[in-house]
């Protein structure tokens, strides 16, 4: 049974901006080790990591509320072994998914040059 949706849009370009201005900074603040080498390894690594923005920003407003003391970090966005994306949460959201019963989330995103936007899906076991 859905439970709850999220989704978010944001311009490539602050994310772009963000990395050019406060580097390891700005990406250690929001994303974890994981998802920086991923994006990394990427031609439009901007664009990777604006979409994971996105998808944690996603997450976030599916949760509604609660979520104040949580950190970017504590929402991870990987891929599976066929590349899909998938959430692991941590520290204070595995504690708030549990408490919610959410069993999945589901994630999805896409990104072009300028845009990248998600969308998350929360998934309740009857």
């Amino acid at each position: 049974m859905i439970v709850s949706c999220g989704t978010d849009l944001i311009e490539t370009k602050r994310v772009r901006d963000a990395v050019k201005k406060w580097k390891k900074a700005f990406l250690g603040r929001i994303f974890t080790q994981r998802e920086i080498q991923y994006s990394m390894r990427r031609k439009f690594y901007c664009e990777h990591l604006a979409a994971r923005f996105a998808a944690k920003e996603a997450v976030f407003k599916a949760f509604g509320d609660g979520f104040s003391a949580a950190h970017y970090k504590d929402v991870e966005i990987i891929n599976d072994k066929n590349g899909c994306p998938r959430v692991a949460l941590k520290r204070q959201m595995q504690k708030l998914a549990r408490k919610k019963k959410i069993d999945n989330i589901m994630v999805s995103m896409s990104h072009t040059r300028n845009y990248a936007q998600a969308i998350a899906i929360f998934i309740r076991k009857k």
